[in-house]
């Protein structure tokens, strides 16, 4: 990747001072964000994210307490054994699998990699270690390609990604790094102007997470806006294509191991981190303690209804919205309504934020209380244990009204970056990036792009009317 210097003198970097020019905090800004401190950025946040898992490869991953007393919780190492891989069993044909496809071939790849290892126990924590090296190298492509999208002048911005305490902190609790740098090389590809590699590397991404879905609402909502549906379609196809490439076979192979996923996410109830986990320890009246069912619908609801409201803002916005800021929101809608939300789902959510409003104060706050919770969760689990007969020596946990403070303050600060994302589209001069001068880095064929259309409501209140734009000229159609 190439770094380009702003010649501008009325440029700055998150919000802050201006910038002179390459010789003063121009090329500072340019400096910082080169390629080669962004991967040694992205080195040094690896390496303090296996600092902090080293008490639990040092054996505290083998006592249910001592693993959340020391904060080092993590999944990889007894799913090894969880999933059946420390046996030998393949993933889906052999064994059940809770994660799509692209994850299980991570881990049976990384299970073939030590599989002469003899000692069971030095086998786990080698599995641990080759996967740790995988999601590293994919933590250094995610941030490489979020400085791509974030384009010529803001690719410093990346620092925010490598050096997020938050994500560095959840880095090697789940596979989640590698849907993360997947999703980041399919929104760079897709500013890039390569529209099938975007596809082919989001269909990848959603072959490895469900998340990377949520670029496509958004990309279809500005695409019809802007009239690029052509480009739009391409995009999917090859999505489509790159998902079923991967997944096809294993459906066809072992269907049962391959829709495990599919009845355990359906099948989940409400789970820690989730505003419904809230909801049924306080008895909320309707919103606690739903059925199963219920509580799928409710999920489904509130996340419909969000959409719905992302996509009128998104038609309606005086000015286009930007790619990533819709990808924020609807990505936000959906872990503030879902029946789970994980410590690491904050891998997800932090370029997209990133690059959705490259400001450092309100994405601090949240990174705070993204620490806390992480923290607060172990914590809260030691508690969860001990009240089920667990012995705990040492350190006892934090009460279930911490916890329930942090869950609520990262929840909070999700909705409060939303809350600025949304003012930022309904006023595009509060937004950052558009007000030094750029449409849309991250959006393609939509940066600089026409409109098509508009949605614009009526006087009044009284309904909806579409201004449609055509060989320069406006005219007006109503929808009520």
């Amino acid at each position: 990747m190439g770094v380009d210097v702003p010649e501008s003198a009325n440029t700055r970097f998150d919000g802050g001072a201006e910038r002179s020019g390459p010789a003063g905090p121009a090329g500072l800004a340019a400096a910082l964000g080169s390629t080669g401190v962004l991967v040694a950025a992205s080195v040094l946040g690896m390496v303090l994210a296996f600092a902090e898992k080293i008490p639990c490869r040092s054996g505290a991953w083998n006592s249910y307490a001592s693993q959340f007393q020391r904060a080092c919780y993590t999944d990889i190492y007894p799913l090894y054994y969880g999933e059946g891989l420390a046996d030998g069993k393949v993933p889906y044909t052999g064994h059940p699998v809770e994660y799509p496809v692209l994850i299980g071939g991570a881990m049976q790849t990384a299970a073939w990699l030590v599989r002469n290892v003899s000692d069971t126990m030095i086998r786990g924590r080698e599995f641990f270690d080759v996967t740790v090296l995988l999601l590293a190298a994919c933590a250094v492509v995610g941030v490489l390609a979020t400085a791509r999208a974030a384009g010529p002048g803001w690719r410093a911005q990346a620092l925010m990604v490598a050096l997020s305490p938050a994500l560095i902190l959840s880095a090697f609790v789940n596979w989640d790094l590698i849907a993360m740098a997947l999703t980041a090389l399919g929104i760079a590809a897709w500013a890039a102007r390569r529209g099938v590699w975007a596809g082919v590397l989001l269909g990848l991404g959603v072959a490895a997470k469900f998340y990377p879905l949520v670029v496509f609402g958004p990309l279809l909502l500005l695409c019809l806006r802007a009239g690029r549906m052509r480009e739009f379609a391409k995009t999917l196809a090859a999505a489509v294509l790159a998902w079923l490439a991967v997944d096809l076979p294993v459906m066809i192979v072992a269907p049962s191991g391959w829709a495990h996923f599919y009845t355990f996410s359906k099948d989940r109830g409400a789970d820690w981190g989730s505003i419904w986990y809230m909801f049924e320890h306080f008895n909320v009246p309707v919103l606690g303690n739903p059925g199963l069912s219920a509580l799928n619908k409710l999920s489904a609801v509130f996340f419909a209804a969000a959409c719905a409201a992302i996509a009128l803002l998104a038609l309606a916005a005086p000015r286009r919205p930007r790619l990533p800021q819709l990808c924020f929101l609807v990505l936000a809608a959906f872990l503030m309504t879902n029946k789970v939300w994980s410590p690491q789902y904050v891998v997800w959510l932090v370029p997209l934020a990133v690059l959705a409003r490259p400001r450092l104060w309100p994405y601090l706050l949240w990174q705070l209380a993204e620490v806390a919770y992480f923290f607060g969760i172990w914590g809260y689990l030691l508690v969860v244990y001990a009240a089920e007969g667990g012995q705990v020596t040492g350190y006892q946990g934090i009460s279930s009204g911490w916890y329930f403070a942090a869950l609520a303050a990262r929840f909070l600060t999700v909705g409060l970056l939303a809350a600025y994302v949304v003012r930022d589209i309904i006023n595009p001069e509060r937004d950052v990036v558009r007000a030094l001068g750029p449409d849309d880095p991250a959006g393609g064929v939509l940066d600089h792009a026409e409109d098509r259309f508009r949605l614009r409501f009526n006087p009044g209140g009284r309904g909806l009317r579409i201004d449609r734009v055509s060989a320069g000229r406006t005219g007006a159609a109503s929808a009520s």
